[in-house]
């Protein structure tokens, strides 16, 4: 299937180039493990003395310090860089990790460690394919619609996490990083979707899937992830528009919240509570 204009756009946007990068972007050195982003670029300083330079229209350009792993390097690349490409070409970078179905995308957020990964692969037994791991890539240049670009990260999971999943364990992500590669049961799918839901992940007495109406809605989607802080900086929206930026995916995307135990016994139970939901067999009513 031939890729969206947003697809290739991203895929230009993302080639990659090592050498010297500027240490300065709008007079604004960033502190380690800072970043700065003005006039179509964006600077990310890491750990090791490395940087991290894109410049819209340019490919972007990486100086390795010393010390820098191949894999953190990519983790980076396909993380803040990735979501900053995207923000300054007009796309919205969601923190959140999905599956699909039906020819939709079910997406999943909620803070780091709320298990989104985890779910997703646990979901591949239920029939539902990975769309993506950790970063959703938003497409709002239909009106009408919102697209879902396919994920462009390898899923990762803890130990934990590939014990409770069965996932099949691949190299680890890095020598210090307590994570592994993993292949999702359910395979993944990498064609672009519409996305048909926005699940909240959240622990409680008991598991429950309802939907978020009303004001809570902007409020769910006022999120304090980096995705979000990179959106609002190169978007540079005043009040107005960034509230009407919130009011149309309110309007547009079905918001749900997924309450789960903490205890990890009742962890399948809830997984085939979300797959019958997902599938469609015990859906609970969308607000209108």
């Amino acid at each position: 299937m031939s890729k969206t204009p947003a697809e290739l756009l991203m895929a230009r946007e993302t080639r990659v180039a090592h050498g010297a990068a500027p240490h300065t972007l709008a007079g604004v050195t960033p502190q380690p493990n800072g970043w700065h982003l003005a006039d179509d670029q964006f600077l990310l300083r890491v750990a090791c003395d490395s940087w991290f330079h894109y410049a819209r229209g340019n490919a972007i350009t990486v100086e390795r310090g010393a010390g820098l792993e191949p894999g953190v390097e990519a983790l980076w690349l396909n993380g803040s860089v990735y979501a900053a490409v995207a923000s300054i070409n007009g796309l919205l970078p969601v923190h959140a990790s999905a599956v699909a179905r039906d020819g939709q995308v079910i997406a999943f957020t909620g803070p780091s460690g709320a298990g989104k990964s985890t779910l997703i692969a646990a979901l591949g037994h239920h029939g539902l394919p990975m769309f993506c791991d950790d970063t959703l890539v938003l497409d709002l240049s239909d009106p009408d619609r919102i697209v879902c670009l396919p994920g462009h990260k390898r899923l990762k999971l803890t130990p934990e996490a590939l014990a409770l999943t069965g996932a099949d364990r691949q190299e680890k992500v890095g020598e210090h990083i307590d994570k592994f590669f993993a292949l999702p049961p359910g395979g993944d799918l990498g064609t672009a979707l519409p996305l048909g839901a926005l699940v909240y992940l959240e622990h409680g007495d008991e598991t429950q899937i309802a939907p978020i109406t009303g004001a809570e809605r902007i409020l769910r989607l006022q999120d304090d992830h980096y995705t979000a802080d990179y959106f609002a900086a190169a978007r540079q929206f005043d009040s107005a528009a960034h509230f009407a930026h919130l009011a149309r995916l309110a309007r547009q995307i079905p918001l749900f919240r997924f309450v789960r135990l903490r205890d990890t016994a009742q962890f399948q139970a809830g997984i085939a509570a979300i797959a019958r939901y997902i599938t469609g067999l015990s859906q609970p009513e969308r607000e209108p």
